[in-house]
């Protein structure tokens, strides 16, 4: 006997690290095995308009060429970086010639503004997105043009060349319709004099973005040719601006017009995805679905008063994990009274807001724990360039819009130097090259929390319903339902208490944890359906046949 147990020993010895990776491999190291269990499962990512779309903002984003500023190269260089997060799906704030630093005043819609490259880059970068499965969309600002647009200056220096006695003439200068132009003065703080004529136009932003007048039929046909331009050079759809400004305050009227776009983009490429920035209450912009138009943006949950962040942030009944389960089925039925196949577009912050880490008072704790409140919506999930990562921005739009962290190094290769007139901004977590490398940083937790999503195709596109058994006020207990499978998605909500959450058989069948999510850590497990999940958790189960 003892011969034997010398040689196994030996044995032991010789073979631990093998042993060791066999161990791992079949889970017998508990906890910890299991977790890396469901991150090995498949992914399941759907060629669709369901996706999780990275918002750029090109100028801030990723340098190429030493100048410190953004550019489409520098984007190109990035897609493996994004793609390897888990996102499918892009969205770059204009990239057309523009003579702000946010480019939402377009001088020529035909063009790629020289600072961030040409037209051959774009091309490049659409066919790099494409061979790695990312749809690319691009921001398309319909509601005015540049004071700088040809359109506009043709048509200002045709009014101030009328004489007293003459009527203006689209018949005489097309582009004269193309905006809205009043003689005399309004007497209103947005309307603006054109050069020292009687001729005033309106600029609901301000003096050097003109607002358009989609009454001209001249200028819907000159943006359907816009909408062609860019999907024959590769968009995958777009994002578009302002669109409750067509006609401020008449939502009707705004519809009407979103469904011309609706239209001819989808005649045009029916798998073409465009998403409206209409941003009001749920109950006006759930009316724009109306239009056939995807998506529209969900600010009912985004922004520092938004539901993220009342669930992680403000205390009471009406701010509880219950209340976050409840509002997920509240926006989910506003919407589909108007259309039962839209697709939301939930999101936490984008480049008019503060950044979220600034929201949560810089607890990592609570930054982490937004991200599946966000991600784990049904619809087209967006994500901000930064937020990833945690970064600093808050105060003036140029703050919000700041260089993406790269580096701690702010001259390393890639790094930028941001808007001008941006104050400097302290980040308070670590760089992105830094963090890519920690196991339990922010970065490492956005890339399981788009895993999950992922995995699980139920997720982006089932429908939501609350498990009103389950009555802890720190649960969100959902199902989601989808191509006739329903899995279900548990959230711990509470800062401090580990919690237990019945699961049983009889009334949900066998189930297993599909994965999870824990800002610590720790694990989630089930035993006997009880499910028990550490503070700041999130579970999918799913049937244990599936």
């Amino acid at each position: 006997m003892k011969l034997k147990r010398d040689k196994f020993r030996n044995y032991f010895r010789k073979n631990f690290v093998l042993l060791l990776v066999l161990a791992l491999i079949t889970g017998s190291l508990g906890a910890c095995g299991s977790k890396d269990d469901w991150r090995s499962r498949e992914v399941t990512v759907i060629d669709d308009n369901y996706r999780t779309w990275y918002e750029i903002f090109v100028y801030s984003f990723c340098d190429s060429d030493g100048d410190q500023m953004g550019d489409l190269q520098g984007v190109i260089s990035k897609l493996d970086y994004i793609a390897d997060m888990g996102f499918n799906g892009i969205w770059l704030m204009p990239i057309m010639p523009a003579d702000s630093y946010h480019k939402y005043d377009v001088k020529d819609y035909l063009e790629i503004d020289p600072e961030y490259g040409t037209m051959e880059d774009f091309e490049e970068l659409a066919a790099e997105c494409d061979k790695r499965g990312i749809k690319l969309i691009i921001d398309l600002v319909l509601n005015h043009t540049s004071s700088e647009h040809f359109w506009f200056t043709e048509a200002c220096d045709y009014l101030e060349s009328l004489g007293a006695d003459e009527e203006p003439s689209a018949e005489d200068c097309p582009y004269y319709e193309y905006y809205n132009f009043v003689k005399g003065n309004p007497n209103s703080d947005v309307w603006y004099q054109v050069g020292s004529s009687d001729y005033y136009y309106e600029g609901m932003f301000w003096s050097g973005m003109p607002d358009v007048n989609f009454e001209s039929q001249g200028l819907r046909r000159e943006f359907e040719a816009v909408m062609d331009f860019w999907l024959e050079k590769g968009a995958g759809g777009f994002r578009l601006d302002a669109v409750k400004e067509f006609y401020s305050g008449a939502t009707s009227k705004n519809v009407e017009v979103l469904t011309w776009v609706n239209d001819y983009v989808k005649a045009a490429d029916p798998d073409a995805y465009m998403v409206g920035e209409a941003w009001e209450g749920l109950g006006t912009y759930a009316q724009y679905y109306a239009s056939g138009i995807d998506s529209f943006f969900d600010f009912e949950f985004a922004g520092p008063t938004g539901v993220v962040t009342k669930t992680l942030t403000f205390s009471g009944e009406t701010n509880s994990a219950q209340a976050y389960a409840k509002a997920l089925s509240r926006v989910q039925n506003a919407i589909r009274e108007y259309r039962e196949d839209a697709i939301d577009a939930p999101f936490f912050v984008n480049h008019d807001m503060a950044r979220a880490a600034g929201y949560m008072q810089y607890d990592e704790r609570k930054v982490k724990m937004a991200a599946p409140l966000n991600i784990l919506m049904s619809g087209s999930a967006f994500v901000y360039y930064g937020e990833e990562i945690g970064m600093t921005g808050s105060g003036k739009d140029e703050n919000k819009r700041a260089p993406m962290y790269w580096s701690a190094d702010a001259s390393a290769e890639g790094m930028t130097r941001g808007p001008l007139d941006m104050e400097p901004q302290e980040n308070q977590f670590a760089c992105a090259e830094e963090q890519m490398k920690a196991e339990d940083s922010i970065y490492s937790f956005y890339k399981d929390t788009i895993l999950l999503r992922n995995q699980n195709p139920e997720i982006a596109r089932g429908t939501v319903a609350r498990l009103e058994e389950v009555e802890d006020q720190d649960i969100a207990a959902i199902s989601k339902t989808y191509d006739g499978k329903t899995i279900y998605l548990l959230y711990n909500i509470s800062e401090t208490d580990e919690k237990q959450v019945t699961m049983s058989a009889e009334q949900y069948g066998e189930l297993d944890i599909a994965g999870y999510l824990s800002v610590d850590g720790g694990a989630v497990t089930m035993k006997d359906g009880v499910v028990t999940m550490p503070s700041y958790s999130v579970a999918v189960l799913r049937p244990a046949e599936s």
